[in-house]
Formats: C-alpha cells, sequence, structure tokens
C-alpha cells in the first residue's frame, strides 16, 4: 500500500507540473485571443477575390455565399466558387444568392493525380480571380457565415499589423449533445498545439492557419509558389501558414467569434469522423509517434485523474488546473462550466480517433471525405 501511494504522489506531482507549464509556459494559448483591431487602413481600400471550393455543399453554401455579398467592404471583392463535382443542387444555390456582377461559379475540372479535392478546387478559383488582379485572396468554406463587418477586419489586420497571413478559428457549431461535449475541446486542442502568441512571433516556427478564414497577400501567395506548394496536403490551412513563415512572412491566428460555421455534427460518431479524417496525418502518418502520442495524452489528462483517485494531492490539483485551463474555452462557447473536470474523457475520444485514424490509413482508406481517398504520402 505504501509503495502504491508513493506511485501515485509521484504520478500526481508529474502531472501538476505538466499543467503549470501548460498553463503559464507555452503561449498562455488557452486565452484563445482574437484578431487585434483598432488600426487604420490605407485609404484606398485593398481589393479581394474570395475563393469558396465546395462540395455537396447544398444544405449550407447559399448562407454562405450570402454573407459574402453582404459585406460592408469599401473596396472591390467578387467571389470565385468552385464546384468540385458535386452531386447535388451546390452550383445552382451558390448562383442564387448572389448578383453575377459579385460572383463567378465555376465548375471543376477532373481531379489530377498528387491533388487533394479541395486543393485542386482552390487552385482553379485563384487562376480565375487572377483576372480580378486582387491585393489579397480570402480563403473560405461553403460553410462559413461571415458577419458583415467580417472581410473589413480581417483586412484592417492584415494592413494595420503588416501581416502576410490572417486567419480567424471561426465559431463551430455546438448545438447537438455530441456538438456540446466536443466542439469546444477541438478548439482547446487546437490552440495547444498552435498558441496564437507563438504562431505571430517571429521567435517561434510554429505556424498555422484555421481553414474556414484565411486572408492572405496575393504576393505573398505567389512568392511561396502559388497553392501548388501545398497541394497533396490534407492539413492544408496550417501548411499554408508553415509556407508563409518559412519565406518569412507573417501569420496571425485568433478566434472570430462572429464567424459562424454551420456545418451539423448530430453524432459523436460524425464528430469522430472529421477527427479521424486528419489525426494520423499530423503525426506524419508515424506508428512511433502515434505509440509517442497515447503516453503523452494518457499522462496529460488521465495521469491526474488516477493520482487524484490514488489520494495524491498533486493529483487533486493538477485535475483543478486542468479544468480551470479549459474553463476559458467552455466560456467562448456559452457551455456550463461543470464540462470543465470532463475534459480526460473528452481527451479519451480524441484518442480514440486518432487510433481510428491510423487504423484506416493502414487499410488504405486515409483521409477519406465526402467519397475520397486523399492520404496521399
Amino acid at each position: 500500500m505504501r509503495r502504491a501511494g508513493v506511485v501515485y504522489e509521484a504520478l500526481g506531482l508529474v502531472s501538476f507540473s505538466i499543467w503549470v507549464f501548460l498553463r503559464w509556459g507555452r503561449g498562455r494559448f488557452w486565452r484563445m485571443p482574437g484578431i487585434p483591431s483598432g488600426g487604420k487602413m490605407r485609404n484606398t481600400a485593398p481589393s479581394v477575390a474570395a475563393v469558396v471550393p465546395a462540395r455537396n455543399e447544398a444544405a449550407g453554401v447559399r448562407a454562405a455565399v450570402g454573407s459574402l455579398a453582404a459585406q460592408r467592404y469599401a473596396g472591390r471583392l467578387h467571389i470565385f466558387l468552385v464546384d468540385d463535382a458535386s452531386d447535388d443542387d451546390t452550383a445552382l444555390l451558390a448562383a442564387s444568392a448572389a448578383q453575377t456582377e459579385i460572383l463567378t461559379v465555376l465548375r471543376g475540372a477532373p481531379l489530377p493525380a498528387g491533388w487533394t479535392g479541395k486543393m485542386w478546387a482552390m487552385a482553379q478559383g485563384i487562376e480565375e480571380a487572377g483576372r480580378f488582379a486582387p491585393d489579397y485572396l480570402l480563403f473560405t468554406d461553403a460553410d462559413i457565415v461571415h458577419p458583415p463587418d467580417g472581410l473589413q477586419s480581417l483586412v484592417a489586420a492584415a494592413e494595420s499589423f503588416g501581416y502576410d497571413l490572417v486567419s480567424g478559428m471561426v465559431m463551430l457549431r455546438c448545438e447537438s449533445w455530441a456538438e456540446r461535449a466536443l466542439i469546444p475541446a477541438f478548439v482547446f486542442f487546437f490552440f495547444m498545439l498552435y498558441p496564437p502568441t507563438w504562431v505571430g512571433s517571429s521567435r517561434h516556427r510554429t505556424a498555422a492557419a484555421a481553414g474556414g478564414s484565411i486572408l492572405i497577400r496575393r504576393r505573398m501567395l505567389e512568392r511561396i509558389g502559388g497553392i501548388a506548394r501545398i497541394r497533396g496536403e490534407l492539413i492544408d490551412d496550417c501548411a499554408l501558414a508553415q509556407a508563409v513563415k518559412d519565406a518569412g512572412g507573417r501569420v496571425c491566428l485568433g478566434i472570430s467569434p462572429q464567424t459562424m460555421s454551420i456545418r451539423e455534427y448530430e453524432s459523436f460518431r460524425e464528430i469522430g469522423e472529421m477527427i479521424s479524417r486528419t489525426a494520423f496525418t499530423q503525426l506524419r502518418y508515424s506508428g512511433s509517434l502515434l505509440v509517442l502520442t497515447v503516453l503523452a495524452v494518457s499522462l496529460v489528462f488521465f495521469g491526474p485523474v488516477v493520482a487524484a483517485l490514488g489520494g495524491s494531492l498533486f493529483g487533486t490539483a493538477a485535475w483543478i488546473l486542468m479544468a480551470a485551463t479549459y474553463s476559458r474555452a467552455l466560456v467562448v462557447y456559452r457551455r456550463s462550466l461543470l464540462w470543465a473536470p470532463l475534459l480526460p474523457g473528452v481527451a479519451g475520444f480524441y484518442l480514440h480517433a486518432t487510433i481510428h485514424s491510423a487504423w484506416m490509413y493502414w487499410r488504405g482508406k486515409g483521409g477519406e471525405w465526402k467519397g475520397r481517398t486523399q492520404a496521399l504520402s
């Protein structure tokens, strides 16, 4: 019994030390900062081309395109939506959402080897947007609804603070039971991996973006070799941000609380499939990294619980600190703080989805999404 008590106390001390570091030593990621504001733009507002890849998005594309068309933006704006071989009414609904003077709907060409479907659709939209000669490109998804001043805020941040890429983490839908349980943690884990202060700092190599809302300078996109630079990437948003930062560009990542994703995840299985699509890609398809991830998640999230239940005061303190750190994400999503102590269980769900992602990859079905299997390496 004494030996078991020593083990629990050691586990508790290690767990507590880890959460002290995560709370104060990892860029204070849990604060979830927004896009910086308060700067001034030049007298003539830059021109922007919005590129929207869409595949079977009939449920939300009209609202998404309509929100872009309704932007209160002083500069020129044109929307280029690329219908990526949809078998529903995506193109028709998109065309009905805005006047042709501001919207061009393109039917995508067949997918060539070496490209993911989304990147190929974006490449076609960018090529067509070249005739518009935009100063900036806005990459957004066909399930994202932007507030009327959303584009203005992104451009103002880029112009005022010299960013080459500005990305807003949109608010994901959080209404079903599965969404309420899992979505705040999704954003929490993302920022834990990519602390926004590190993303925006030249002293850190860390780079990331959230694909629902990315504004990039056209000249910077050209400097890194265009979207072809990341043509085979499944986690394309973070790959794009990394390419920009590697080229000496400045990247900004923050929460966009008024920009909403309207994609519905009604079940735990649907969210699990969403995570599984790219989780093993994040680990570079490495079995060794998967094993290390299992061990790390077990220590960081399960360790405090095991130690606390074993009577360790350090374990209890670690569990409390973990819950306190997670609470900011719950506040952002307007969820009860009673969810905070349950983060270890949520982490277990994400770990299971990661293991499933590896299993699907080894079965030759990695990156499966909307009828395509896209794990390319």
